[in-house]
């Protein structure tokens, strides 16, 4: 079973939200709030509420419990780009780019590996 979340239209160049995403893909959800929570990041705040969103949703919507869960999937693609003008010097116009982001984080309950060990079958 898994739990999702996805917030869309964050106001946030995909790039500097990826660095923060790749931190926490693939771990338990506790390590993940806490490295969110010491993070010194724009994506940081971001990413921990809708994180917290997604336990949420695992919590009422399938029953699981946050502690039981792992960050199965977490990917950021881009939004749409505003491109604006700028007045600069001697009448001309210089571009600038407002970057936008769609971010999204996938729980799954963690599920434990069974390993054979020397060809001993269990």
């Amino acid at each position: 079973m898994e739990a999702k979340a996805k917030v869309r239209k964050v106001r946030i160049s995909s790039d500097k939200a990826r660095l923060v995403i790749n931190l926490i893909r693939h771990k338990k959800v506790n390590e993940a709030l806490d490295i969110l929570a010491n993070l010194n990041k724009k994506a940081a705040p971001i990413i921990k509420k809708l994180l917290l969103s997604a336990i949420a949703n695992a919590e009422n919507n399938l029953n699981l419990k946050g502690a039981e869960m792992y960050i199965r999937a977490c990917y950021v693609d881009e939004g749409k780009t505003l491109k604006r003008f700028s007045t600069h010097a001697k009448g001309r116009a210089g571009k600038k780019y407002r970057y936008y982001s769609h971010i999204t984080i996938i729980l799954a309950k963690e599920e434990k590996i069974r390993r054979i060990v020397d060809g001993a079958k269990s």
